[in-house]
């Protein structure tokens, strides 16, 4: 992806150096401070204060800190990417598009959606109407799911963004009330859909993005199929216990998640993503 240079959003809450429970190591004097009072006003007992600083992950060294920079940099500018699209698209529709916030973190962060850990991945949290990422998460797409090159992580931001558009247009809110209506089982197939969807509006993004700014180069969307492909939830069952359960699926298969962003690619068009009346799902 041509991002060097361009412009990065400023719609970025960087906790970094923030942990789940208080500030980490290298967070300076302050960091200490603001640590110390969490620590105390959470009911943390005085005499186990050591240990828990202890606890503590050490400071990065100066080339993995310089990486991590440049991965935060790269996902400003993407996000930057998805608000210019999404004004546009919202525009073209008589609508008006509230911008998400990005936050970074590293290895746990509180949200309003409550505690979250690096292990859950990427997230939405539509309480704060927020995109959450670890940038730890660069180097898993790469390693564990085999999905080299930068637009993965593109790929990766866009479909938060996509669950932030079905925040704004009422979709999740539908989605969500029947969380109590519908067994597990059931309610897994809207999850997928929703999933689906989110899918397809990166997929959208990236036909605009490439449209307004030429942003990709070649090789790109099929770095996104690619990560696509290796987080499916037949996948990754497969891989985890050895089997594939359907009804367990949360998120899409493989080929179907590849589908619906190719689809939001191909056609560039919202109103083509209307993954719940799909007859194959």
């Amino acid at each position: 992806m041509l991002w060097q240079g361009r412009r990065q959003s400023n719609n970025v809450s960087d906790r970094r150096g923030i942990s789940g429970k208080g500030i980490a190591i290298g967070g300076g004097f302050l960091g200490l401070v603001v640590y110390l009072v969490n620590f105390l006003l959470s009911g943390g007992d005085p005499a186990q204060l050591s240990n828990s600083l202890q606890q503590e992950k050490a400071p990065m060294t100066a080339e993995e800190q310089l990486t991590d920079d440049q991965r935060a940099a790269f996902v400003k500018v993407v996000l930057a990417e998805t608000e210019d699209v999404w004004h546009k698209l919202f525009r073209e529709n008589g609508l008006t598009y509230k911008e998400p916030t990005l936050v970074l973190f590293r290895d746990g962060v509180e949200s309003a959606c409550g505690s979250n850990s690096s292990a859950s991945g990427p997230f939405y949290c539509p309480g704060d109407e927020s995109v959450y990422i670890d940038l730890s998460f660069y180097e898993e797409l790469q390693h564990r799911f085999q999905s080299p090159g930068d637009f993965p992580m593109a790929y990766v931001v866009a479909h938060e963004v996509g669950h932030h558009i079905q925040k704004l247009m009422g979709i999740s809110a539908k989605v969500d009330r029947l969380r109590g209506e519908l067994s597990e089982k059931e309610f897994n197939r809207y999850s997928v859909m929703l999933e689906l969807q989110a899918d397809f509006f990166a997929g959208v993004w990236a036909h605009h993005a490439q449209a307004m700014d030429t942003v990709l180069e070649a090789g790109d969307i099929e770095e996104a199929l690619n990560a696509a492909n290796a987080i499916g939830d037949d996948r990754l069952q497969k891989e985890s216990q050895g089997r594939v359960v359907p009804d367990a699926f949360t998120h899409g298969t493989s080929a179907q998640r590849m589908y619906w962003f190719k689809k939001g690619f191909e056609t560039g068009d919202i109103k083509k993503g209307d993954t719940f009346n799909d007859p194959n799902l």
